[in-house]
């Protein structure tokens, strides 16, 4: 996991009809996300991609509010567990680090819409309030991360949480926000992905 996995395909096997009914839905609704934001993932596509009808659709989610908490919830802890598995690198903290870094800005780069959707894209206070709790999970674990180089000395010492929270701040900035240059620039994702490993290396004191 030491390498990004840009350039290699994330898509989840697309659901039959012998997935479990919720299940399918919300995978119908991630995929929608992922193609284009909350736009796209609108009931009526939701119900017609799972194969199912709207009504049957509000038998498994009592309001669309609530359908896409689960359809965030979903699409964020699949993404939290390509972190944690990339966390698994093997060699120092800072190895881990570089690994995790690699495979979030990858997924960011390969899947724009779905990282607007979970990080800037305006939603209903329901999913702003998981948006949230994702967002302080995933500096949790960076943290963490930090922690251990720290104790090791690879790390000089500092706020292991202020220096997560600053370094997902900029990465999200420098490739979703509207500050972004890398939407219709003419740098390889490869390339951006190694400036990004660059930055967040200097930021912690690597």
């Amino acid at each position: 996991m030491g390498t990004t996995r840009t350039g290699r395909s994330r898509a989840r096997a697309p659901g039959g009809r012998g997935e479990p009914t919720r299940e399918r839905l919300l995978n119908a609704a991630v995929e929608l996300l992922e193609e284009g934001g909350y736009a796209a993932a609108t009931v009526a596509s939701i119900a017609e991609r799972g194969q199912v009808a709207v009504g049957a659709l509000y038998r498994h989610f009592p309001s669309k509010a609530e359908l896409f908490v689960e359809v965030f919830r979903t699409a964020a802890e699949r993404q939290l567990a390509d972190l944690y598995e990339a966390s698994l690198a093997p060699g120092t903290a800072v190895d881990k680090l570089d690994a995790v870094v690699r495979e979030y800005t990858g997924t960011v780069l390969e899947q724009p819409r779905l990282a607007w959707a979970l990080g800037y894209e305006p939603v209903d206070p329901l999913v702003d309030a998981e948006r949230l709790a994702y967002r302080q999970t995933y500096r949790e674990r960076l943290a963490d991360l930090l922690r251990l180089g720290v104790e090791a000395g690879d790390l000089p010492a500092q706020d292991a949480d202020l220096t997560a929270a600053s370094l997902i701040g900029a990465i999200s900035e420098g490739l979703v926000g509207p500050l972004s240059p890398v939407r219709g620039g003419d740098v390889s994702n490869a390339a951006t992905v190694e400036t990004i490993v660059g930055f967040c290396r200097r930021a912690v004191g690597a």
